[in-house]
């Protein structure tokens, strides 16, 4: 079945199977956050990026194979409901950037930006965007001869940046990290993957960025 990123709160997971790289994205909680399961297909290893609700779904979803790290994208709850529970039951690494550390329930170890996080043969490189949190980042992944795939929380949605409550400051951050470390360095290829809902492309979002910038959010 043709990957189109489309998932419901309840229902089941969405594969994407690339040469090295198994992506597996389900929708978790009240809120319908997207949790992502990655699975490096020569070593198992499993990463998963937000481990946002529903513990027993994700521990299904990981299975035998466990889990060596949960890589939070931002602070906010529902990013991490299940966080605590899934490390505890799996013994996985907690990550988060050091600027949000303080807002997850449990110690983790802190990134930066330029970070990389392995998942098995394969890597994730931490990008700082900094506005709808201190501490919010992308989750870059370079598919070696195919296209980039960037896992982006709550910063990038297909139509717009993520909240900054009005907060001109904060929205200048975000559009302009948004717009500088991601738009102008990633091609039009660039599959991203967003923290609810569903997916889109760089280059499908792209002539919107004036807009979004006139328009403050």
């Amino acid at each position: 079945m043709t990957y189109r990123g489309d998932v419901t709160p309840g229902g089941p997971p969405a594969v994407r199977e690339l040469d090295r790289l198994t992506i597996t994205k389900l929708s978790v909680g009240p809120m319908d956050n997207n949790a992502y399961l990655l699975r490096c297909r020569t070593t198992g290893q499993q990463v998963l990026i937000d481990a946002a609700n529903e513990a027993p779904r994700l521990l299904d979803l990981i299975g035998d194979a466990g889990l060596t790290a949960v890589v939070t994208t931002h602070q906010h709850m529902d990013h991490w409901v299940a966080l605590e529970e899934v490390v505890a039951a799996t013994g996985a690494r907690s990550l988060v950037h050091a600027d949000d550390a303080e807002g997850l329930p449990i110690p983790s170890e802190k990134l930066a930006d330029g970070d990389g996080v392995p998942v098995g043969d394969c890597a994730l490189e931490v990008i700082h965007i900094v506005g709808h949190t201190p501490g919010s980042i992308a989750l870059l992944y370079q598919d070696p001869g195919g296209i980039p795939h960037l896992f982006t929380g709550d910063s990038l949605f297909p139509g717009g940046v993520g909240n900054t409550d009005q907060d001109p400051v904060r929205f200048t951050s975000l559009i302009d990290d948004v717009e500088h470390k991601l738009f102008d360095r990633l091609p039009d290829e660039t599959w991203f993957y967003p923290g609810h809902g569903k997916d889109s492309a760089l280059g499908a979002e792209r002539p919107a960025l004036p807009q979004w910038r006139a328009r403050g959010w």
